[in-house]
């Protein structure tokens, strides 16, 4: 872990790419591990992981930021209960009863959703290129879903864990947002770590609520790898990754990237399952990355700092 990640010369582009491919991760393991380790529990034991682990680095950035911490305390409790509490438990729930494709699909509103949030309560606004671009990748995530078949859209119905699933997408999308009033002054490491730690306060209730329903985490090989890869990967790194991605380029263009999950969903299946990747894939591919081209060669600056 680096000193401060404040000197990192490392495009936020690319840290937002590495995002989306650990969360699409996130939820294969969390979709493949639902029968052995239940939702609140793989996000509870998640945020335990992520705050043992930034512990070490992140603890002499609390006590030197801790008066800062203290005056922002309204906005951090937001931020932890939205980021780190609602989400996470929401798209694990969600995909207890619902399916991949349906899971995917309703993940890859978060752009559109951020996009709405910023036009209705800031009057933001993304220039033509930009809503050109944001378009043409949507339709991209739409080609892949529906492996080129419109017809597979239409057939597509909600059922109890989509609505998780898309209450999820809503409250990440409002905690990107709500990024611009995040203490700018406060030290990244520390950030995350107390975002984590107030997260899990309110997790801990509902956890043992879910203990006291019979649902129990199987100890195996294969959920003590899930837990530790969901919190390292998706919990630390990618919360790093994303909010300094966020406040690099702006909530509206990194929101965008949320559009590379199916991709690396496809390209994951590839490695991992040997399912070769279909003619419908690879043009989707191409019109998300043509999106995010458009989106980002536009030279004025839009959404959050």
């Amino acid at each position: 872990m680096p000193h401060s990640l404040k000197t990192w010369r490392v495009s936020p582009y690319l840290l937002l790419t590495l995002t989306a491919l650990f969360w699409a991760g996130n939820w294969v393991v969390g979709r493949a591990i639902r029968n052995d380790v239940p939702p609140i529990a793989l996000s509870f034991w998640r945020w335990v992981i992520a705050t043992l682990l930034l512990l070490p680095f992140a603890w002499r950035h609390v006590m030197r930021d801790w008066p800062i911490i203290e005056s922002h305390w309204r906005i951090l409790i937001l931020l932890a209960t939205i980021g780190t509490g609602l989400y996470n438990g929401l798209a694990y729930w969600g995909l207890q009863y619902t399916t991949a494709t349906n899971g995917v699909l309703l993940n890859s509103a978060i752009p559109i959703l951020i996009i709405a949030i910023s036009a209705l309560f800031l009057g933001e606004r993304l220039s033509l290129r930009q809503n050109i671009g944001v378009a043409i990748s949507l339709f991209g995530v739409l080609t892949i879903i529906s492996h080129g078949d419109p017809k597979m859209l239409a057939s597509l119905t909600l059922n109890v864990g989509d609505f998780w699933v898309l209450a999820s997408a809503l409250a990440w999308a409002v905690y990107t947002v709500c990024l611009r009033w995040r203490p700018s002054n406060l030290h990244p490491l520390a950030f995350l770590w107390v975002l984590a730690m107030i997260g899990l306060i309110p997790m801990l209730p509902v956890y043992l609520w879910e203990m006291a329903t019979g649902r129990q985490m199987v100890l195996n090989t294969a959920s003590l790898i899930t837990v530790g890869y969901v919190g390292i990967f998706p919990a630390v790194l990618g919360y790093i990754f994303w909010n300094r991605g966020v406040a690099e380029v702006g909530a509206n263009r990194a929101g965008l990237f949320m559009h590379l999950m199916p991709v690396f969903g496809t390209l994951l299946s590839f490695l991992f399952l040997n399912e070769r990747p279909q003619g419908f894939q690879i043009i989707g591919i191409g019109l998300i990355f043509t999106g995010i081209y458009l989106t980002m060669r536009q030279k004025q600056s839009v959404g959050l700092r």
